[in-house]
């Protein structure tokens, strides 16, 4: 119900804001011209008046902001939510035939291995320019929506109960003391646990021996691997684990649900962060529709829908507003993380990863 009115609230504001309701969608409505497009605000033109959109953030994010842009821009749009590894896997079996125009959200890297593989296509959205060069792709091949940093969720309770101390570095996580007491997802599904791999060859000179001798000491205490980078952050709220490493706005999230017991910790030597992308699908079965969202997507009134459904990452558009419950990338110690370096080798990385350290979950 609480999601439902959420929803409802921020369609609201977007029908009000637009002077009433949206049109509806309809099959085989003319696209409007290039001047009308340009002079429309984030509306551009409908092409065929449906949408289906690739999503990798938490379901409630995707859900709101595929209903938003639907009631703003009256594109009958849907969505299927995968994992960034499953999304790259299902536009890899797709590439013959795709089933989305965009794919939106999940880290970077994703998106470069996906170019690399042809997957797909350079577009620059019209605020393109407006978004901090360090957070795009110079050609247009992707765009970043948000930012958020890699962080540990940690329960206290559990900590207290087990007489553990509390983690502060990712030395700490490797130590025999927190053995079935950490929770993660498997960087083959998972951008957020490609995140956690690629920021321990950084801390590491990509030196792969180092950072694999690590992650094989890391991988003795956790519990089990999960499919999606969001999931540890409850299983560390619901007490199966003292430590869940999650992007540090899952966290937030989850005390916001009710885990109370939880703490974003960041590691002393430095974390890794995201910058959540959108991209043109390659030969996607509506460009124009897709065209129009990802444009849609960049302005300061969608950005702000995050916080709605309760995604508290950093938007990449500098006029929107910060929730309050979002942390801050200048707050936290980060590593110089190289998005091109780790997404050309995140399918050599990963396969190593689960030849060597731990399969895929099924």
């Amino acid at each position: 119900m609480k999601r439902a009115m959420a929803i409802i609230a921020a369609l609201g504001v977007l029908i009000a804001a637009c002077g009433g309701a949206a049109a509806p969608a309809g099959a085989g409505q003319p696209a409007a011209s290039a001047t009308t497009a340009a002079n429309s605000g984030p509306c551009g033109p409908k092409g065929t008046g449906s949408l289906t959109i690739l999503g990798t953030p938490q379901e409630e994010y995707i859900q709101g902001v595929a209903k938003a842009f639907e009631a703003e821009c009256g594109i009958k749009t849907t969505y299927v939510r995968l994992s960034s590894g499953e999304a790259v896997a299902k536009l890899t079996a797709d590439k013959a035939n795709p089933q989305f125009s965009v794919w939106w959200g999940g880290p970077a890297d994703g998106f470069i291995a996906a170019n690399n593989a042809g997957l797909l296509e350079a577009y620059k959205p019209k605020l393109f320019d407006k978004i901090p060069a360090q957070y795009r792709d110079p050609n247009g091949v992707w765009t970043g929506i948000y930012v958020g940093a890699l962080g540990l969720a940690v329960n206290t309770k559990v900590l207290k109960d087990k007489n553990l101390p509390e983690p502060t570095s990712w030395a700490d996580l490797a130590k025999p003391m927190y053995k079935g007491q950490i929770s993660m997802a498997h960087p083959a599904s998972s951008g957020t646990a490609y995140t956690m791999v690629a920021t321990q060859a950084f801390l590491n000179n990509k030196d792969l021996e180092k950072t694999f001798a690590y992650l094989k000491q890391f991988h003795a205490n956790v519990l089990q691997y999960q499919k999606t980078g969001a999931a540890p952050a409850r299983i560390a709220g619901q007490g199966e684990v003292a430590i869940g490493v999650v992007f540090s706005h899952d966290t937030v999230a989850a005390i916001e649900e009710g885990f109370k017991d939880l703490k974003v910790v960041f590691p002393s030597e430095g974390t890794g962060y995201e910058i959540g992308g959108e991209a043109l699908v390659k030969n996607a079965p509506d460009p124009i529709a897709g065209k129009t969202f990802l444009d849609w997507a960049l302005s300061v009134k969608a950005q702000e829908l995050a916080a709605t459904f309760k995604a508290y990452q950093i938007p990449t558009n500098p006029d929107a507003k910060v929730s309050e419950k979002s942390v801050k990338l200048s707050t936290v110690k980060t590593v110089s993380y190289d998005f091109q370096w780790a997404g050309d080798n995140k399918k050599a990385i990963v396969d190593r990863f689960s030849n060597e350290v731990a399969p895929a979950p099924k």
